[in-house]
């Protein structure tokens, strides 16, 4: 069986030396944060702050900050999910092997969440204020709750068969909140409680929703696993959990975990939105305000024995990367049985996820055709960008397996070169514009719009990719050409002042340029960017500062471009505008003199010492 609460975990990690406590004072505003994040990157052990300023309630961190850890705190759970999802792939594996499956049948019965009279939760009453108050990075506008389990349901159909439980970050305190009584809710396009909330406007009528904090590791997990619309997560949480999930009424009448360590209880009052942020996000730079829902605090109830369970987010790879990969785990072999066609996905953590989504799929349409092209995967494209979390990818690089049956989205290096020796890009260049996308990136044309590319390869190699840069190129006021890998090259630009939703001449006239340069043709993608030997120092930079800084349809230029019956083209190539922009948030970067301070904890003496 799993861990019922916060506190079984937390004490089994102590025991097997995989937690520290922290004794020392805390300061909730920015070291807390600065310190899980560089005992994240030093891959070390979980943190109790047991003595945090401004209140009395201890803070954890770092609790899934590797993946060995997040694969024990669900040891007991995580072969029989595997079983369970093997079975939905193929249920007539249960009567070929039965013995194998029999623990699958006790762990259905567990899904289902419990109605118990009281529990831990109902034993405690505090203030928002009395809260720990995480403050992650210097332009923040003010503390938030970084693990939330946001619970609602529909307001037409209540039950927990007809809920959603989501990670949608809240902001406790700063901005025109007014204090103990308001908090802001920021959920993004394309989540559950969007649906809840409709609803209920249309009624004329509150939202009911509770917040919970900590609890069992599976809540967490459950809050973040991208799941069917028809599967509540309440439902996975039982399942990933080994237990069912015993639950109390709150203050506003909606559920709450008995063993939560946390619960902030109340309604989304009907037209009062309010600025929320700015907040230091995972694809490495400020959200900025924007108006967002407003949560009028009813009650907040806690455990007597509660700790509040955090993490910071901010340029990947974090602590909310190790949730990535656990659930590309858990879920890759149920791909092909969502999207039909599609072998294998990849959102690229490095560049901030939904910028950059890989593919492999099938390519079977005109088997018999001498020269292949690309027509199913477009299908697999259109399918992936149909649905689910994968709707919200900006760049969507598909590739057929036939073409290599070895070839893995998840070696990107490999898997870009597979795909530059095959595209055509006079053909296979698909753009949708003025569409949704992600909340958080705002290379767009605005909040929540921008556009899509789809890069398609099947067929035979058509090009070899460069290994050495041409010489004598003609990039006028740009500089510093640097190789990044085969047919990959960086190019550095002055800084861009050009307006949002606006192409930029310069950058025409140098695609142009490069059209005519001798030796592009093994070049077919050009980046250009801030800083050329950044980008190209590692395979990390250049994701993150390609994929997070640039919109499709704004920052596409051609080698050779040209427009047909209204698609867009180019002879040789593509160069990828990936400057910052006037209009882009600012970059997350750290306070030193909280740097300075964390590196004393880890000296010599310190607690820290040999974990930074």
């Amino acid at each position: 069986m799993g861990y019922i609460n916060m506190r079984q975990c937390l004490q089994d990690l102590e025991a097997r030396g995989d937690l520290v406590r922290i004794g020392e004072e805390v300061d909730p505003y920015l070291e807390a944060g600065a310190i899980q994040r560089r005992v994240f990157q030093n891959k070390g052990p979980a943190l109790l702050f047991t003595n945090v300023k401004n209140t009395t309630f201890p803070m954890v961190g770092n609790i899934f900050g590797t993946m060995q850890r997040a694969r024990y705190i669900f040891r007991d759970t995580l072969d029989t999910l595997d079983r369970l999802f093997k079975l939905k792939i193929d249920p007539l594996l249960f009567f070929k092997a039965p013995w194998k499956y029999l623990d699958v049948l006790p762990m259905l019965a567990r899904t289902m969440p419990k109605r118990v009279s009281q529990g831990p939760i109902s034993r405690g009453e505090t203030t928002i204020e009395r809260l720990p108050q995480l403050i992650s990075w210097p332009l923040d506008g003010g503390a938030y709750v970084t693990l939330p389990q946001v619970y609602s349901e529909n307001p037409a159909r209540p039950g927990i068969m007809q809920s959603n439980l989501g990670m949608y970050r809240v902001q406790l305190t700063g901005n025109e909140f007014r204090t103990n009584r308001e908090v802001g809710l920021h959920y993004q396009i394309h989540r559950g409680i969007g649906h809840h909330h409709q609803l209920a406007l249309e009624a004329g009528e509150p939202l009911k929703v509770n917040v919970f904090v900590g609890g069992s590791p599976a809540m967490t997990m459950a809050a973040v696993m991208p799941l069917p619309e028809n599967v509540p997560e309440m439902v996975f949480a039982g399942a990933l959990g080994g237990h069912r999930m015993r639950m109390v009424r709150a203050a506003n009448g909606l559920p709450m975990p008995a063993e939560a360590d946390f619960c902030i209880s109340g309604r989304i009052v009907p037209g009062r939105e309010l600025p929320e942020g700015p907040f230091g996000d995972h694809l490495g730079y400020y959200s900025l305000r924007h108006d967002f829902p407003v949560l009028r605090v009813e009650k907040v109830h806690h455990r007597v024995d509660a700790v509040w369970p955090f993490t910071t987010v901010g340029r990947p790879p974090q602590e909310d990367t190790v949730f990535g990969d656990l659930i590309h785990e858990l879920t890759a072999q149920l791909i092909p049985t969502v999207f039909s066609g599609v072998r294998e996905v990849h959102a690229v953590d490095a560049a901030g996820v939904h910028p950059l989504l890989l593919a492999v799929g099938r390519e079977s349409y005109v088997p018999f055709a001498r020269q292949r092209q690309p027509q199913e995967l477009l299908t697999n494209a259109m399918n992936l960008l149909g649905q689910s979390q994968t709707s919200l990818a900006k760049y969507l690089i598909i590739a057929a397996l036939e073409d290599d049956p070895g070839l893995s989205a998840k070696h990107i290096p490999r898997f870009l070169q597979h795909v530059l020796q095959r595209m055509d890009f006079s053909r296979d260049l698909h753009f949708i514009t003025r569409t949704t996308m992600d909340t958080l990136d705002y290379s767009g044309i605005s909040l929540n719009q921008g556009s899509k590319l789809i890069m398609a390869a099947a067929g035979e190699v058509k090009r070899r990719l460069g290994m050495k840069l041409p010489r004598d190129l003609p990039l006028g006021d740009f500089s510093n050409p640097r190789f990044m890998a085969p047919g990959i090259m960086a190019v550095q630009g002055p800084r861009s002042t050009q307006e949002r939703d606006t192409h930029d001449p310069e950058m025409d006239k140098l695609a142009a340029s490069l059209n005519e340069a001798a030796g592009m043709q093994d070049f077919p993608l050009v980046v250009v960017v801030d800083d050329s030997d950044f980008v190209t120092r590692c395979w990390d930079n250049f994701l993150w500062a390609v994929f997070t800084r640039s919109d499709p349809a704004t920052d596409t230029y051609g080698m050779g471009s040209f427009v047909h019956c209204k698609h867009w083209g180019a002879e040789k190539g593509i160069v990828i505008d990936a400057r910052l922009k006037s209009y882009h948030p600012p970059i997350l970067d750290p306070d030193p003199g909280v740097e300075k301070r964390v590196d004393e904890l880890g000296a010599r003496g310190g607690p820290l010492y040999r974990i930074i």
